[in-house]
């Protein structure tokens, strides 16, 4: 009996030849052409730097003024004259308010009256009481008349004295009407305007801030304490302030306070600078940027921040070896400024590092070594 082969098994069974064809030409040519090389990864570089890094503190400033004075009035009266414009400069001494001075010219001159009257009758007793001292000797008169005439001659006197007190109160009081400037600064806005009455120690007429110097307060962290502490027994510790508006445009002052305390919630101790502020640039109740230096550190090996990375077992940079491969280098970093920080150990000056496209990198792999600007390939 014979059988005959089914069309369909026919074409499986030639699929199978042709699909054993391929797998076995494709392992040949595998075979042939050995294992795939990983492709060189493209990676920035640049060279480690030997240069002398200033060690600095940075922090956000408020800026307050050197003083700041609300004059208020010492005697009740009406505003007669503001003799500023609000927003103006003012010297120490200049006259900025005038009290009316009418009543106490009134009083000051009753006070006058009552000691004109009072000498007078104090003159009298006095010639009295020497008149009746010659006639008791004499027998005369009784000695009590004269000692009534001495002690009215006496009390007379008395009230001459409390007189020229009441005087000189009244003067006091005539000067308040005249309201100076106790600082050189600048004014602000006026509360009080002419014909306004206003009550001894009451309501604030205008307030000046002194400007010029300035201050500028911040706070640092408490760790910091002991290096700022051994800079100001150096020397005088210099602070740069950052003017917001302007880049680039910094003001020079000098550490002047540093609280007796730490502040036990914040864990910051306060500072303050003081600023001569000649162009005016500091502005009472800004916030600005301060950074403030404390030493520099000479020979120091710099390297890009970006350049340091953080694994497992702490802070590493990924180096580049002649051959154009990279190895992690583990490192101890110092101070930052702006964009470079510090190397402290693990990392010599021209050595070649990677500072961009690490997250491709392993141990071992090659790269196309590049320079910061992208200008061409760099030759580690």
């Amino acid at each position: 009996m014979k059988y005959e082969m089914m069309p369909g098994s026919k074409r499986f069974i030639a699929g199978c030849l042709v699909m054993a064809v391929l797998v076995c030409g494709g392992c040949k040519s595998e075979k042939n052409n050995g294992p795939r090389t990983k492709p060189a990864v493209p990676v920035t570089v640049t060279q480690a730097m030997e240069k002398e890094v200033p060690v600095q503190l940075k922090a956000i400033g408020t800026v307050e003024a050197f003083a700041t004075v609300a004059l208020k009035s010492q005697i009740s009266g009406q505003i007669a004259r503001v003799h500023f414009e609000e927003g103006s400069e003012v010297e120490k001494g200049d006259l900025l308010i005038s009290i009316d001075p009418e009543p106490f010219l009134a009083t000051l001159g009753q006070y006058k009256a009552d000691l004109a009257r009072n000498q007078a009758q104090e003159k009298y007793a006095r010639e009295q009481a020497a008149r009746y001292e010659g006639l008791v000797k004499e027998g005369i008169v009784a000695q009590d008349q004269y000692d009534l005439l001495r002690s009215n001659a006496e009390s007379l006197a008395a009230a001459m004295a409390s007189d020229r007190a009441a005087i000189r109160s009244a003067e006091i009081q005539l000067s308040y009407c005249s309201i100076r400037s106790p600082i050189s600064g600048r004014t602000g806005t006026l509360d009080l305007h002419p014909g306004n009455l206003v009550k001894a120690n009451d309501l604030s007429i205008v307030t000046i801030h002194q400007i010029c110097p300035i201050n500028v307060v911040f706070s640092i962290p408490e760790k910091r304490l002991a290096e700022v502490k051994t800079a100001m027994a150096e020397g005088e510790l210099k602070i740069e302030a950052m003017i917001p508006d302007e880049p680039g445009h910094t003001e020079t002052g000098t550490l002047s306070f540093m609280d007796n305390a730490v502040n036990s919630e914040t864990g910051t101790i306060k500072i303050k600078g003081v600023f001569a502020n000649a162009a005016k640039k500091l502005w009472p109740g800004r916030f600005i940027d301060v950074v403030m230096t404390l030493a520099s550190l000479k020979n120091a090996v710099t390297v890009p921040a970006n350049a340091v990375q953080t694994g497992q077992q702490g802070q590493f940079v990924y180096i580049v070896k002649p051959d154009k491969t990279v190895e992690v280098r583990p490192v101890t970093v110092g101070p930052s400024m702006e964009e470079e920080i510090v190397i402290e150990s693990g990392l010599a000056s021209g050595e070649t590092i990677v500072v961009d496209g690490q997250l491709r990198l392993v141990p071992g792999a090659v790269i196309e070594a590049k320079n910061p600007s992208g200008q061409g390939e760099q030759k580690p």
